[in-house]
């Protein structure tokens, strides 16, 4: 919806730790905040002291009804889709086989007991330096998983109560369906900042674009390594994001930007939306904001400071684990794959080249659908879908209406989130759609937030609507490796 020169804000209560007026709706009250609610007063201390959880649980309710709601539904319909799986481990459940071998006391993954050998790092001691095995494995050889450790974090206290046979099908499942909370939540602190001018049920209808109309619907219903650690990181750039805005609360933006980067590695260059927010947080133009910190610089850098000491302590655990692992600080596994197809290019390119940049552009813009007439078929290529089609909003962000404060620091973080990804080695394969996109569409989708377009025009809606029907096309048809491995 266009911005008015009377900003319109979607109707909500305060929120813990956030202050200022919450504007009102006739149709729908708001709620009393947690603040209100527990503040002393001659009514409201009885009734707290004498069923304090059941009172403190009904204010909780009424403040976040919307995100339990969306919660619930989200969780209902990709548990759904997710069909037999939501009841097995996936094929893929690299990041339980993590957990559980820190729980035994030890840092790399016992060889015996892998279900599998896709996407494993292999490391050999050869003259004293660490390199990828080759050939038969050794039994010297240490194994590892070759992807940032953050999901075992999460998954750990799950693992611990059931072993290897924890399901990661269904935790991914329920952090998707976190993962849509936290978004709406998210709009709606935007909302209550005077940054958007969405009302609740806009916020409503982009909390459930992400989880239907993008490639996040068929990743939060599969488990598997790949998509899980897409599906965290979402949920994890919300947080983010939420903390970073304004740069408000540096500390926890900190450790949340260290939880999404060692989920997703390329979620360390959104670190990016923070400094902006730091030098720049007012209203006024950046460039006379940029003029002033030469003038009053120890605020900003203050700020920096925090969220520095905010990501510190994952980060050099992270690191630390790296050198331990396989010698190198950066290094999370890939340069250690076994036996993979992509070998034969880290070995020639290394694994970011430029090289690569024409078939990841291809994967990612000029992927279609291909139609078979005799038998009537319509088919994709497992190495990339257009965005265009997956996520047709991307239109509306080309020719906004409104270019509001967020407008160049949210393209700027989509810009160096996207490109490590597009001079990768590896185009996502085996996937629908091109699923690295999937780490900056939350920034995409508050682009159109912001962008000043309104839902209720036809063209948008169709846009939505032909989003919602690519993505469920997605979600019932991909195949990748549990179905191929199992045969489910």
């Amino acid at each position: 919806m266009s911005r008015s020169k009377s900003k319109r804000q979607e109707p909500s209560t305060p929120e813990p730790g956030v202050t200022g007026p919450a504007p009102e709706e006739s149709a729908i009250p708001a709620p009393e905040s947690p603040a209100e609610a527990t503040a002393p007063s001659t009514q409201s201390a009885p009734s707290l002291s004498g069923g304090a959880p059941g009172a403190m649980l009904r204010v909780w309710f009424a403040a976040y009804r919307v995100e339990v709601l969306l919660f619930v539904v989200a969780f209902v319909v990709l548990s759904s889709f997710s069909s037999q799986r939501f009841l097995r481990q996936s094929a893929a459940p690299h990041f339980i086989y993590q957990a559980q071998s820190w729980l035994e006391g030890r840092l790399d993954v016992d060889p015996q007991v892998l279900p599998n050998l896709e996407d494993w790092a292999c490391v050999r001691q050869m003259g004293g330096e660490k390199v990828r095995c080759e050939g038969r494995p050794l039994p010297d050889d240490r194994w590892f998983v070759s992807f940032p450790s953050f999901p075992a974090v999460a998954m750990l206290p799950f693992v611990a109560l059931h072993g290897y046979q924890f399901n990661d099908t269904s935790f991914g499942v329920i952090v998707g369906a976190l993962a849509v909370a936290l978004f709406y939540s998210l709009l709606r602190f935007l909302a209550k900042e005077g940054e958007t001018a969405r009302t609740r049920d806009e916020n409503v209808v982009l909390a459930l674009t992400l989880a239907f109309g993008t490639l996040f619907f068929y990743c939060a219903i599969r488990g598997e390594v790949w998509f899980s650690a897409e599906v965290m990181g979402v949920a994890l750039t919300c947080l983010y994001v939420r903390n970073a805005l304004r740069a408000h609360r540096p500390g926890l933006a900190g450790v949340f930007f260290s939880m999404a980067t060692l989920t997703r590695t390329p979620l360390f260059f959104a670190g990016l939306f923070f400094v902006l927010e730091a030098l720049c947080p007012g209203p006024e133009p950046r460039l006379e904001q940029l003029k002033a910190l030469g003038r009053n610089w120890k605020p900003a850098a203050r700020k920096v400071g925090l969220f520095a000491l905010g990501a510190a302590p994952l980060g050099l655990l992270a690191a630390g684990y790296n050198v331990y692992r396989f010698g190198r600080l950066s290094e999370f596994g890939h340069a250690f794959l076994f036996n993979n197809r992509v070998n034969v290019d880290i070995d020639r390119w290394g694994l970011f080249h430029w090289e690569y940049l024409g078939r990841n552009l291809e994967a990612a813009f000029l992927k279609w659908p291909s139609l078979s007439l005799a038998p009537l078929k319509l088919g994709y290529d497992p190495r990339g879908l257009t965005l265009l089609l997956t996520l047709p909003l991307l239109v509306f962000l080309l020719i906004p209406k409104l270019r509001p404060r967020l407008h160049w620091p949210l393209w700027l973080t989509v810009a160096v989130c996207a490109l490590p990804g597009l001079f990768y080695q590896n185009t996502g394969y085996m996937q629908f759609g091109f699923r690295f996109s999937l780490d900056y569409t939350p920034y995409l989708l508050l682009l159109f937030a912001i962008g000043g377009w309104s839902l209720r025009q036809r063209v948008v809606l169709a846009t939505l609507a032909l989003g919602v029907l690519v993505n469920f096309w997605g979600a019932v048809a991909f195949r990748g490796y549990t179905e191929l491995v199992r045969n489910w």
